[in-house]
């Protein structure tokens, strides 16, 4: 991350099926983010559309860099000069079987994409809520590799919503010297209250790194609704700034020089015994 402070920022969204109105809010949240200093901003998972839809059509224009979605965000990330972490979309390209991928772009400040990290863990489980059965893999198809990106901010590490609960994962990319973690989500209400905040400062304290966490947080249908508590997490597992429900853009500050201090410390990389395999 380098000697200088850099202000970040997880924007919240309460995202519907909706892409053109989907667009629009996150274009507003995201000039508010740019406005408020923040050179990297997070959207959350599915910003663009949430709860289905016609996902396969919506993967298959984004099967190159030209895709509207892909372009919204490479336009967004050069008109405002920042690191744009593009919550997920549906791709549909060389890359998948038959399904899309939730795909997770990064754009530079001169909108190029720097990097693309595919949802590796679908979220396939009974919840008791109202929606009950949720089945990820009925509509997307698993990623298979480990992504870090090299920002003007430092190396960055992506993971995506159901992937915090699977730590080999975060393990990897602390082992790739990452100094930052961006957690892209959508949180069911339920499991948000449960495991949220608690699952997403383990990652930044066992790792060492700060972690940038936005998530839905609303009511998308009469069925589904989403946690919210976007937050921003120090590497000592404190809670720099959160939010609570509905569209919200969460900023702070990330100092290098604490995490470089915790790492001497504390130096747990120094002292780790066990490594959990590469696949790279």
């Amino acid at each position: 991350m380098g000697s200088a402070n850099h202000c970040v920022a997880a924007v919240q969204m309460v995202s519907t099926r909706d892409v053109d109105r989907n667009l629009l809010h996150a274009e507003h949240l995201i000039a508010r983010a740019a406005e408020a200093g923040a050179s990297l901003v997070v959207l959350p998972e599915a910003f663009a559309c949430y709860d289905g839809g016609a996902l396969t059509a919506i993967g298959a224009a984004e099967a190159s860099a030209s895709g509207p979605l892909r372009s919204f965000l490479s336009a967004r990330a050069r008109a405002h000069g920042i690191v744009l972490v593009g919550g997920t979309i549906p791709v549909l390209d060389e890359r998948c079987a038959s399904r899309p991928r939730a795909a997770c772009f990064v754009c530079g400040p001169d909108g190029a994409e720097l990097g693309r990290y595919d949802k590796m863990h679908l979220f396939d489980v009974q919840i008791a809520d109202a929606h009950g059965s949720y089945r990820e893999s009925d509509l997307y198809e698993p990623g298979t590799e480990v992504v870090a990106v090299s920002t003007p901010l430092g190396e960055l590490g992506l993971a995506v919503c159901y992937d915090l609960r699977f730590p080999e994962l975060f393990r990897v990319l602390f082992q790739r010297g990452i100094a930052m973690l961006a957690l892209p989500s959508a949180f069911t209400r339920l499991t948000g209250e449960a495991h949220w905040h608690v699952l997403l400062r383990a990652r930044a304290i066992e790792n060492q790194v700060f972690v940038i966490a936005p998530d839905q947080g609303g009511r998308h249908s009469a069925t589904r609704e989403s946690y919210g508590g976007s937050v921003i997490i120090d590497p000592w597992g404190s809670v720099l700034a959160s939010a609570s429900t509905g569209e919200a853009v969460v900023t702070a500050r990330l100092d290098p020089s604490l995490r470089d201090a915790l790492g001497c410390r504390l130096p747990v990389a120094r002292h780790q015994r066990i490594y959990v395999p590469d696949p790279e």
